[in-house]
């Protein structure tokens, strides 16, 4: 595979053989002093020339690790980074930070019932159903222009402590490219006291993120649309994303395995790569009022800009950029104290 110009060819060899002879951990190093099954031959041969070909080794075997867990990855999907984990980290220490007990004080005898909660996955019901109608349309103009001022901010953040203690919502944390679900799934997993909701463009990605969550017994409200979209008047305390990012110009110039096999829809972030994150910032209106706590994943060179846009909404009183494990500012956060 080497010589087929294929990256990490030791470790791809090293993940179709134990895809092949079904072994992983100690029982495939203990095994590697035994002689080949013959039976498996074939097989092999013909997974070494997919990959060969360039085909990356997660479509192959249709498994990529993320967070500790096991997630399906097809063709209709980005393959999860590590360097996501490091969002997925932010957002639960963050979100920890801001509300300890994974629950929201709001207005009123009881906590509103989010629209088209009978399709929110709760106990007894089914992980991960996929929602394609919109929530109900937006605050009026005049409604939203109070919810997104400085003053209305304040004093909603003020209101929800003690004296609204007898009525909570849990806290929703709202996914943006959901793609195999990496993101959503862990945080369900990681804080099953949160609402973890999660949208997509592309049905076939929102099949496969539905299948990990049923995978890993986790409740994510899956909906089908274009970026805020689909959670139009859905209150969000917890935006996160992992956008297209990359300039539609450089796609060409990608390593083979992503350029000519990753979905371009999970790539391609417009002229500049920013486009995704300044659409998001504009939908913002579509919901009740800003999300308190806001994370981004970004390409290289972009974590200045982007953290502009934040501030340019004027919504967050803290940005913070943080480094991936190579020391490149990779992801943007956005906190309102």
């Amino acid at each position: 595979m080497a010589g087929n110009g294929c990256n990490e060819p030791q470790r791809s060899s090293q993940l179709l053989l134990e895809h092949v002879l079904g072994l992983s951990g100690a029982a495939y190093y203990m095994a590697l002093a035994d002689p080949f099954p013959l039976a498996r031959k074939a097989d092999w041969e013909a997974l070494v020339t997919r990959r060969a070909a360039g085909e990356p080794v997660q479509y192959i075997t249709r498994e990529q690790e993320f967070y500790g867990r096991a997630f399906e990855v097809t063709p209709d999907v980005l393959i999860p980074r590590p360097e996501t984990e490091l969002l997925v980290e932010a957002i639960l220490k963050y979100g920890a930070e801001l509300w300890p007990d994974g629950l929201v004080a709001v207005r009123g005898e009881a906590a509103p019932e989010a629209e088209g909660d009978e399709q929110w996955t709760a106990a007894g019901g089914e992980a991960g159903a996929v929602r394609g109608e919109a929530a109900p349309e937006g605050m009026a103009a005049a409604d939203e222009a109070a919810a997104h001022s400085a003053a209305g901010r304040s004093a909603a953040r003020r209101e929800s402590g003690a004296g609204f203690a007898g009525a909570a919502r849990p806290l929703t944390a709202v996914d943006i490219g959901a793609g195999s679900g990496a993101i959503s799934v862990t945080l369900a997993a990681e804080a099953p006291a949160w609402r973890v909701c999660a949208g997509d463009i592309s049905p076939g990605a929102l099949a496969v993120a539905r299948r990990n969550a049923q995978r890993h017994g986790t409740a994510v409200d899956l909906r089908l649309g274009d970026l805020l979209e689909p959670f139009a008047g859905l209150e969000t305390d917890i935006l996160v994303s992992n956008p297209p990012y990359i300039p539609g110009g450089d796609i060409a110039g990608l390593q083979r395995e992503v350029r000519d096999h990753e979905p371009r829809t999970a790539l391609d972030g417009g002229g500049d790569g920013l486009d995704p994150y300044r659409r998001m910032m504009e939908q913002l209106p579509l919901l009740p009022a800003p999300p308190r706590l806001v994370g981004f994943e970004l390409g290289q060179g972009q974590a200045e800009q982007v953290a502009g846009l934040l501030r340019a909404a004027g919504h967050w009183d803290e940005i913070i950029t943080i480094d991936d494990l190579a020391g490149i500012p990779r992801h943007v956060l956005g906190i309102a104290r």
